[in-house]
């Protein structure tokens, strides 16, 4: 885990690569728990016989499981002191360029592309991620993951 004393020292990171998280496994029960919450229960994630004659040759996660994977990998890779709220502002350029099946491990490989200061005690972020899987050599998903840290401002002496 990479530790920044201040929303400060993070925004001067900017062009750096900011680590990875570490592997997480894809379950069949965590798809299907995934399934039920979504209520996307199609045969490709959930019916190992008939997703083993289709075209990925067995199961595969959701890609959107995946990618919400992401707010706890980001917790995994750094740590900023004093952020007391972070909030998930969305996803630019998301693209699923290959399934992660059934057991695999995956993980998330972070890089602070811009962080812009904003008012009260607020940083902007956008996040270059790339989804790997374990053992292979094209990434999951890549992405740009955008969020607003808060490090509340001290109090003005009165």
């Amino acid at each position: 885990m990479r530790i920044f004393s201040s929303a400060t020292e993070l925004r001067e990171a900017v062009g750096q690569r900011l680590g990875a998280s570490a592997w997480h496994t894809v379950s069949a029960q965590r798809i299907a728990d995934f399934a039920e919450v979504t209520e996307d229960r199609q045969w490709i994630h959930l019916h190992a016989e008939r997703a083993s004659e289709g075209m990925f040759g067995g199961p595969i996660a959701h890609g959107f499981l995946t990618v919400s994977l992401l707010p706890a990998q980001l917790m995994e890779t750094i740590h900023v002191d004093g952020v007391d709220l972070v909030i998930n502002k969305g996803m630019d350029r998301l693209r699923f360029h290959q399934p992660v099946p059934v057991g695999a491990r995956v993980r998330a490989v972070f890089e602070l592309l811009v962080a812009t200061e904003r008012p009260l005690g607020f940083t902007d972020l956008q996040l270059g991620v790339t989804g790997e899987i374990d053992g292979k050599s094209e990434a999951a998903f890549t992405a740009r993951m955008r969020m607003l840290l808060h490090v509340p401002e001290p109090a003005l002496a009165g």
